[in-house]
């Protein structure tokens, strides 16, 4: 399956709100939004993405448990960018001092801000040049580091803040630089 993507605009321009209250009356949809307004639906993830993304979500939060510098977020997490764009990236983080100050309401709905770092594993029914052009939205939008993984060539493509994109061909592990620091990413299981 691959990512639908409707054109709602002619007919109407959802808010912030409306979207969140389609996605809360639609929990079996993964739902998107980019920045024109169009809505993308997104399919469920296959078993090897699945199991790649908890392995991720796993030695990131064992290094945030020690080290407390921020808030780590499960592909289920909304954000709401700058730009209005609705998106919920396969692993994201958020710094504790942009993380602390959001009030409660901010917190419990899709967070309002771009997080400062972000993953997407690419799954088979994933375009490329889609997922690139997410990871280049979040730069635009703030985010400091990005990860774009690329299971099926090996390839972990780099994205930070008025940088060029670097491709890493079968790295075994990512850093995570100064965003993360200290922080290590094991690829041996996500090739496997």
């Amino acid at each position: 399956m691959t990512a639908l993507t409707l054109n709602l605009n002619p007919i109407i321009k959802l808010t912030s709100e409306q979207f969140y209250l389609l996605c809360e009356a639609n929990p079996e949809l993964k739902l998107e939004r980019n920045s024109q307004g169009e809505l993308i639906v997104m399919p469920p993830t296959g078993g090897e993405t699945g199991r790649s993304n908890s392995n991720i979500n796993g030695q990131i939060w064992f290094w945030n448990e020690e080290k407390q510098l921020g808030e780590l977020f499960d592909s289920s997490t909304g954000f709401t960018l700058p730009s209005g764009a609705n998106r919920s990236p396969d692993v994201s983080w958020v710094e504790k001092s942009r993380w602390d100050p959001l009030n409660k309401e901010q917190k419990e709905k899709f967070i309002p801000l771009c997080p400062d770092f972000v993953i997407e594993i690419m799954s088979p029914s994933d375009n490329l040049k889609k997922l690139q052009n997410k990871m280049q939205e979040y730069m635009e939008n703030g985010c400091r580091l990005g990860w774009l993984i690329n299971r099926k060539q090996q390839e972990v493509e780099i994205y930070r803040q008025g940088k060029e994109v670097e491709v890493l061909k079968l790295p075994q592990t990512i850093s995570g630089e100064d965003v993360l620091p200290g922080f290590l990413l094991n690829m041996q299981k996500i090739w496997g």
